[in-house]
């Protein structure tokens, strides 16, 4: 029997055990609500559970590190989790069912020294209304076209400091263009940006309610907003090139519930965790390659993916470079 098979009938033959495992999630809210109330009726494990973006998870459990409060950290963009392993915060650990995953998935484990393991993954791209774009622009296609002064307060994106997914674009970008320019590209751009949330998971819905023309975030989120919600949503990757994110999955070191927590991390990376994904309309493709995944979940086959450089990007001195950087040189100009 597979490891995480046996995990699972154990954990269904004991629905009424005690425990608690206290968790950071910093994917979709429905995500992660979905996976606690499952995963708790499975088990009988109560999950405490909050969702912040990697940015703000990573500072508490920074916070945290002399006394943990938080046991597991899944979600959101990878480089965060990288950058807290680094710092000696999470817990290694190399399950027994890495056959059972992506090859993308298991070396996040090697490259992490098994602190870090990858949960789905989605690249970056462009979302834009229709309707909102009809009369006066045509979509855009790639980098440059963004750049159109016709979308001047027309484009939301999020913020590099509290958003992995903003760190995603910003580091991409860099590797994409060579630092120097991808920052002079930055400056330009912010003249047509209408905001930067903290949460990188916000554009397909502002774009869907048609609050902006244009949003820039991981491509799953404007194609759910079409084939799930029915909004006139459509995305498509730059055709330069684009970043993407391996989503992570840790066990935090100290944590108060190890037990409960590596439970939880196992049948979040089960098949039955891996479908609560597309279930909650979250279409990452899921690092779990035994089962059929959702038909909706957008396919990276014809995505022209940059070699993101996980290892270096996820290092938090050059993190914080860059993102000082950013702040400087881009977030302070006038718009």
């Amino acid at each position: 029997m597979k490891p995480w098979l046996a995990a699972l009938a154990l954990a269904c033959s004991a629905v009424h055990a005690q425990g608690t495992v206290n968790a950071i999630c910093s994917t979709d809210q429905s995500w992660c609500e979905l996976a606690a109330q499952e995963f708790s009726k499975a088990t009988g494990i109560r999950v405490l559970q909050t969702r912040k973006p990697t940015g703000e998870a990573l500072a508490q459990i920074r916070a945290e590190a002399a006394n943990p409060k938080t046991d597991l950290w899944w979600g959101g963009t990878g480089d965060p989790f990288y950058q807290a392993a680094e710092a000696g915060l999470l817990e290694p650990y190399r399950p027994g069912y890495l056959d059972d995953l992506h090859g993308w998935a298991v070396r996040q484990y090697a490259m992490s020294q098994n602190r870090v393991g990858g949960f789905y993954t989605s690249a970056i791209g462009f979302g834009w209304n229709a309707e909102v774009l009809r009369k006066r622009k045509l979509p855009p296609k790639c980098w440059k076209d963004l750049l159109d002064p016709r979308y001047k307060g027309e484009i939301e994106t999020s913020h590099p400091g509290s958003s992995g997914t903003g760190y995603t674009i910003l580091a991409g970008l860099v590797q994409l263009m060579g630092e120097d320019a991808a920052f002079d590209y930055l400056k330009k751009l912010h003249r047509n940006v209408s905001q930067y949330t903290r949460s990188g998971t916000a554009q397909a819905r502002s774009v869907a309610k048609g609050e902006v023309a244009i949003g820039v975030s991981f491509i799953f989120g404007f194609d759910n907003e079409r084939l799930t919600n029915r909004f006139p949503v459509f995305a498509a990757a730059p055709c330069e090139g684009t970043p993407y994110e391996i989503g992570g999955i840790a066990l935090i070191h100290g944590a108060r519930n190890p037990a409960e927590a590596k439970r939880y991390y196992d049948w979040l990376m089960s098949p039955a965790g891996q479908q609560i994904g597309a279930r909650a309309n979250s279409l990452q493709v899921p690092a779990n390659k035994t089962f059929k995944p959702d038909p909706r979940i957008p396919t990276l086959e014809n995505v022209r993916l940059i070699q993101y450089d996980f290892e270096k990007f996820g290092k938090a001195a050059e993190r914080r470079r860059l993102v000082e950087r950013w702040v400087r040189e881009v977030e302070a100009l006038p718009r």
